[in-house]
């Protein structure tokens, strides 16, 4: 049998990356949360925290952690649905940690889910990155749904397309008479700084070779923060790829310009989630889908 309350110290240590976080989120010791997870490690008979600045989990932690999680969300749904029912957790609240790119989370994601979570008491667990590298999270059995470019389903998952997200190269109308004013050239895109979300960030690059039809390699701010990247682009810092429905005010005031507006580029996004039936996240995921339709393109 195992000890749930070892599998919730160890998905604690995972979740916050050290022991001491752990500590305060469980409201025990540090110490008794180390001795917790050494007394699993030592039951299963495998090492199952890399012990770190992050401390990861190995790839058993990982299997276990998925494993408590489910476990948990079962057990909260069978709570909420049964609350006179004896050992169920009644007074907790089913967590859905879920992948959302930035530019999801500052456009659609939260005004799409939010009702949702105030009906059903969920808690979300949301984990930030770059719409190309969600799936990852996915790969590494780190979160139970993610909005990922990724169509084709991770092995175990399911996916449905939710809709595509319009951007647009903008910047100030000060950086466009500063490095556009004589025309969209190849040299002045070699001199003009872009801003990237980070180093993952590919959209910058697909611009300028639809405009250009070459590798262009400009100079590049990183900047991995939405609101912080359309401030690049208003200030006069640089220019870049951003989401139309994001930018519709700046564009309409003319606080930004649109460096070709004959050009665009539609990012497709899917949902990706567990195959496996579980209430909350299937009636989430029939939601999100439903409301994605209102929000994207």
């Amino acid at each position: 049998m195992l000890d749930y309350a070892l599998l919730d110290a160890l998905l604690a240590v995972v979740r916050t990356g050290s022991f001491e976080r752990a500590a305060r989120a469980l409201n025990v010791t540090p110490s008794a949360v180390s001795q917790r997870v050494k007394l699993l490690e030592e039951r299963v008979g495998s090492l199952l925290v890399k012990r770190g600045q992050p401390c990861e989990a190995t790839s058993s932690g990982a299997l276990l952690c998925r494993h408590t999680e489910r476990v948990q969300l079962l057990e909260a749904e069978l709570g909420g649905r049964m609350p006179t029912l004896s050992g169920t957790p009644s007074e907790s609240r089913a967590k859905l940690r879920l992948a959302v790119n930035d530019d999801s989370m500052s456009t659609w994601f939260i005004d799409a889910a939010a009702e949702f979570c105030i009906e059903r008491g969920l808690l979300f667990d949301l984990v930030v990155d770059d719409q190309d590298h969600t799936a990852q999270r996915i790969r590494e059995g780190d979160v139970q749904g993610a909005v990922t470019t990724q169509a084709e389903a991770v092995s175990g998952w399911r996916v449905s397309k939710l809709g595509r997200m319009r951007y647009r190269a903008v910047c100030s109308p000060e950086y466009f008479a500063r490095y556009f004013g004589d025309g969209l050239t190849r040299d002045a895109l070699r001199r003009a700084p872009c801003v990237n979300f980070n180093e993952k960030d590919e959209l910058q690059k697909r611009f300028l070779r639809r405009v250009t039809r070459a590798d262009i390699d400009p100079p590049a701010h990183v900047v991995p923060h939405g609101e912080g990247f359309l401030r690049a682009c208003t200030s006069g810092l640089a220019w870049g790829m951003c989401p139309q429905r994001l930018i519709a005010r700046q564009l309409a005031s003319g606080e930004l310009v649109d460096v070709s507006p004959n050009v665009r580029l539609d990012v497709d996004l899917y949902w990706q989630s567990w195959r496996v039936s579980l209430g909350w996240l299937d009636d989430f995921s029939a939601l999100l889908k439903q409301r994605a339709k209102s929000y994207l393109d």
